[in-house]
């Protein structure tokens, strides 16, 4: 699964105490572990379990995610802008894989 790629949409530049719309996408299966292949067989579950983001190393949202989640799950959450700094995103899975992206923005 290495080649997840996590994609996240920032605003490059806001005004002080904007309140921004941050949303992210990784593209992931979610196998639940109740989903069963072409010859009957049961998928393991894989699902991304944990979400974070941090800003300016400072926690800003974070959620765990359950196997009822869709596939490639759309996350969206709001901030309100305070300073510059770099926002930095992070995606657990089921067998510890850790997926990241870091995006700037920057307060005026």
């Amino acid at each position: 699964m290495s080649s997840i790629k996590p994609r996240v949409k920032v605003p490059k530049e806001v005004s002080i105490d904007e309140i921004v719309e941050i949303k992210t996408l990784i593209r992931h299966p979610m196998h639940s572990g109740r989903m069963k292949d072409a010859d009957g067989q049961t998928i393991p579950r894989q699902i991304i379990n944990f979400f974070s983001a941090k800003f300016n190393g400072k926690d800003v949202f974070k959620m765990d995610l359950e196997p009822s989640i869709s596939t490639n799950p759309y996350i969206v959450f709001q901030y309100k802008a305070k300073e510059s700094g770099t926002f930095d995103f992070e995606w657990i899975d089921d067998s510890g894989e850790k997926y990241s992206i870091s995006k700037k923005m920057a307060v005026s």
